[in-house]
């Protein structure tokens, strides 16, 4: 009976959502790792009733960079051979690219069979790994009731938060439930290794453009200082640091995993453990965008280059007015304050009028120069990558803006 429910539930969601529908068809594509049936793992016998922590490694599409996680139960006599995940969105969702605007996005938890999701990441090439919790009876049943309760659809849905309630903040918060606040009690007050902007930064660098869209739109909020608890919104660190605790039970150290194995071994390289510098690459691309347009000026009339100018200044500004949408209108926390509107200022169209001209010249660089020296100020916000980008630019449409007559 469980299980026909949890299998019904399932697929109505699937076929909710258009994300969910390209992910089955790249099921159909993919070379199975696994055989119909309840999923084996290698040298670990099944013992009648088991949950285990399963994590997906980092893909290649840019969503998927920050890897994945789910609770997978393992119990016959209920017909249970299922992951619990809570990383769904259905497109179909009332007002859905107004919420997503406004950061009011719904995400919603899901069960679905073992062997589906592992032949998914499997054929990805994204790596598995499978935890197993050393969990009392008590403890299983409350892990266990919890997850079929969220799942019902009265309760799926939640308000997606990137960094403080996702999906695996989501698991994180299941764990500790079981282990009676053990997770909680043993990072609350421990630091991060990484802050949320560093994280991101690590796990993003290697998309070129995502990666500058993120360090554009993020503000000061991601450069604070958090906890070990705080960091387990990256699945990988959730696993690392659940494999890292034990609990004391009759003056013994019981850990909290008894099995930890790779169920696949990804193809896709690993992320680095720390972001690395990456900001010459950006400052290559504003010293190439700069002379290619001081170049095409040597050849073309020059209201070519005017135009050049004054088209730049209305991308700036019409990046900096989104930054003010952001902070001001919506509820994404994460987007305030933010430096870089210093950057890309709304103001600097005063550039394009020529009795103000001057005046937009001043405001962009004093934009440059005040974001320079909020980056000696220790715990600001780091925007480094985006600076070296509009550097060059900026200076230039600066002097050429100046002295046009």
């Amino acid at each position: 009976m469980t299980t026909a429910w949890i299998s019904d539930y399932s697929g109505r969601c699937r076929h909710s959502s258009i994300g969910l529908f390209l992910c089955v068809l790249m099921l159909a594509w993919s070379q199975a790792a696994f055989t119909d049936g309840p999923v084996e793992i290698p040298g670990v016998q099944a013992d009648g009733a088991e949950a285990w922590l399963v994590t997906f490694g980092p893909g290649q599409i840019y969503w998927e960079r920050f890897g994945h996680n789910a609770i997978w139960l393992r119990e016959p006599a209920a017909g249970l051979d299922h992951t619990f995940n809570f990383g769904y969105f259905d497109f179909e969702q009332e007002d859905f690219f107004l919420r997503f605007m406004r950061g009011r996005m719904l995400y919603f938890s899901v069960a679905q069979p073992a062997i589906r999701e592992f032949e998914f990441y499997s054929g990805d090439g994204r790596s598995i790994r499978a935890q197993k919790l050393n969990l009392s009876q008590v403890q299983y049943l409350r892990l266990r009731d919890y997850l079929l309760n969220d799942i019902r659809p009265e309760n799926r849905d939640y308000r997606y938060d990137y960094y403080l309630n996702n999906c695996s903040t989501r698991i994180r918060d299941a764990l500790d439930l079981a282990f009676d606040g053990t997770l909680s009690s043993s990072t609350e007050a421990v630091p991060a290794s990484l802050n949320f902007r560093d994280q991101t930064r690590r796990l993003t660098q290697m998309q070129f453009w995502y990666y500058l869209g993120l360090e554009v739109g993020l503000g000061l909020p991601v450069d604070r200082e958090v906890t070990r608890w705080d960091e387990m919104f990256i699945p990988m660190v959730v696993a690392d640091e659940i494999s890292a605790l034990s609990i004391e039970a009759s003056e013994t150290a019981v850990p909290l995993i008894s099995v930890d194995t790779m169920i696949f071994a990804g193809t896709l390289p690993e992320p680095g453990t720390e972001p690395s510098s990456v900001w010459h690459r950006y400052l290559l691309l504003g010293l190439l965008v700069t002379g290619l347009a001081w170049l095409s000026g040597r050849f073309m009339p020059p209201v070519w280059l005017a135009g050049l100018c004054q088209a730049w200044v209305l991308i700036s500004a019409t990046i900096g007015m989104v930054l003010a949408v952001l902070w001001l209108m919506t509820d994404h926390e994460v987007t305030r304050p933010n430096a870089n509107l210093l950057l890309f200022n709304p103001l600097f169209l005063l550039a394009l009028i020529p009795v103000s001209r001057r005046a937009g010249v001043v405001v962009l660089m004093a934009g440059l120069v005040v974001a320079y020296g909020l980056l000696l100020f220790p715990g600001y916000q780091y925007n480094l990558d985006v600076l070296a980008l509009v550097t060059p630019v900026n200076l230039a449409v600066a002097t050429y803006l100046y002295r046009l007559r």
